[in-house]
């Protein structure tokens, strides 16, 4: 059986820190291993602060709505919003960043798409009805409980 949760906030950093703090404890009450539990936050993270930070740029926040579903092998995690969408409604490709520079020369970001792209097995995004729909699928073997239950 499937298990599902949502919940949603405004594109402000508290807020979305509040809000990604219940995922990460909804995830953990469903018995997602705790490693895991891990990696989905910090990619659940970058896909939100790029979010707070970009698409709702030069804007009022709006709303961001977090959907999960757990099923007994993987996770997806769907994150709505409804502000600016991407360039080209095609989403950044993620490469990592040179590192062998000199250090004055180190970029200070652009690792969020690179980790998101590591750490989940599918990203997904669409515009739709004014709306970004950014799916993240992470493979999950629960624990302590059976998915099904």
């Amino acid at each position: 059986m499937v298990k599902t949760f949502a919940c949603s906030f405004t594109a402000t950093n508290l807020d979305a820190r509040s809000g990604i703090t219940s995922v990460v404890e909804e995830l953990r009450s469903l018995g997602v291993p705790g490693p895991r539990v891990d990696e989905v936050q910090i990619a659940l993270t970058e896909a939100v602060n790029n979010v707070v930070e970009h698409a709702y740029a030069g804007s009022a926040p709006g709303d961001v709505r977090i959907r999960g579903e757990l099923h007994p092998e993987r996770l997806w995690i769907s994150i709505q919003d409804a502000g600016a969408p991407f360039q080209a409604g095609i989403l950044p490709e993620g490469r990592p960043a040179d590192v062998d520079v000199p250090i004055e020369d180190l970029p200070e970001g652009g690792f969020g798409w690179f980790l998101i792209r590591e750490l989940a097995s599918q990203v997904q995004y669409e515009r739709t009805d004014g709306n970004n729909n950014l799916s993240l699928c992470f493979e999950i073997q629960v624990t302590g409980q059976s998915a099904d239950a």
